[in-house]
């Protein structure tokens, strides 16, 4: 398991925004590494600090995007529970992937890093 302490402090940082844009990175970063079955450890390593990422975020963020960063939270919680007959299921694998980028989209959109 990760120490996650120095990549808090480092991850804290930085503004909302670019906080927010980290988040959507590493949900990009699942699905392109989703496409090769031999990343298992680095997704399932993506989907743990994404989960980290929204536990440092949500609160300084507006109620709107706090809310959905909950509701990706969720998401990622139910990634992490049925991981291990998700990821050698190509369609699973798949349908994950394509939520993650679905989600990497949104929360770039909520950073308003692309105005």
């Amino acid at each position: 398991m990760r120490d996650y302490t120095s990549i808090r402090k480092r991850y804290l940082r930085d503004p909302l925004p670019i906080r927010l844009g980290g988040l959507a990175a590493n949900l990009a970063r699942v699905k392109s590494f989703s496409d090769m079955g031999k990343n298992d450890l680095l997704v399932s390593s993506l989907l743990a600090e994404s989960k980290h990422f929204i536990e440092w975020t949500a609160a300084e963020a507006e109620v709107e995007v706090a809310a959905e960063l909950v509701e990706l939270q969720i998401q990622l919680a139910r990634w992490q529970r049925t991981y291990a007959t998700i990821w050698p299921d190509p369609v699973q694998r798949l349908e994950m992937a394509e939520q993650a980028k679905r989600w990497s989209d949104r929360i770039l959109d909520l950073s308003g890093l692309l105005l």
